[in-house]
């Protein structure tokens, strides 16, 4: 277990593979951890050098001092690469964890090589949205509104075929802290990277899952256009959180597209 003592908190993260090895970075979605990317790492092998980490207020990692901005993830990630030594990283991030990147591309451009966006937008949702969904926890937890996240989280096919595994999921999402959650809402709710994903200069692939309800295909491929010869594929059998329902398809186009 590594942990690492960064702008006020610690931030839990796992460094896997040789130091020469090309550089994955994976950053996570709201209400999860590393382990969404257990099975896409495992099939990535012994090609790369991976990253993982629990952004603050999420997983093992400390609450700090919330509510967020965007640019406070942005700064643990900055600081974690630092601490590990890492440039010219191919940043993978889904969801708020796209957000993350693409902050960090616009403020840090020296610890950035490639960005992987999977299912993610320069804005997610509005201030209403994330307002409601702020004072609905503040009301009745996150226990009171898991079943209706994980419905947009993961497909209709996933949740019947999966029961066991779907349960985990949710036990992963109400053991988030509450503050941690909340405090990241507050970040999506007052983020926008439109700037940041027009300007990018960089090698980019855009990921959607097909079923997305949070990030539909249609966002993500505007995003998509958005971005200077970004590429745009859709992953097939899978909501949200492809790296859960179709770690396969992520991790090929993720080893495409960071070895091209």
């Amino acid at each position: 277990m590594d942990a690492a003592l960064l702008n006020g908190s610690v931030i839990h993260f796992e460094d896997q593979g040789a130091a020469e090895r090309p550089v994955l970075v994976f950053a996570n979605s709201l209400g999860t951890d590393l382990r969404i990317w257990d099975e896409v790492v495992s099939r990535l092998g012994s090609r790369f050098r991976t990253l993982r980490y629990d952004k603050r207020g999420h997983g093992l990692s400390g609450i700090g001092r919330p509510p967020y901005a965007i640019d406070d993830h942005v700064a643990d990630l900055a600081a974690l690469l630092e601490r590990r030594g890492i440039r010219r990283a191919t940043v993978v991030g889904l969801s708020v964890g796209g957000q993350i990147a693409l902050g960090l591309t616009a403020g840090r451009p020296d610890l950035v090589g490639a960005l992987a966006l999977m299912d993610t937008a320069p804005r997610i949702g509005t201030r209403e949205t994330w307002s409601a969904r702020i004072a609905a926890i503040e009301r009745g937890g996150l226990e009171s509104i898991a079943d209706a996240l994980l419905e947009r989280w993961l497909s209709p096919d996933y949740r019947r075929d999966n029961a066991a595994a779907v349960r985990l999921w949710r036990n992963m999402l109400t053991r988030t802290p509450e503050a941690g959650y909340i405090g990241t809402c507050a970040a999506l709710r007052d983020a926008d990277l439109t700037r940041a994903a027009a300007g990018l200069a960089i090698p980019t692939l855009c990921l959607c899952g097909e079923a997305d309800l949070a990030t539909p295909v249609e966002l993500v491929r505007a995003m998509a256009a958005l971005i200077p010869g970004a590429a745009f594929r859709v992953i097939p059998g899978a909501g949200h959180l492809p790296c859960i329902e179709n770690p396969a398809a992520v991790a090929a186009s993720i080893e495409r597209f960071a070895l091209s």
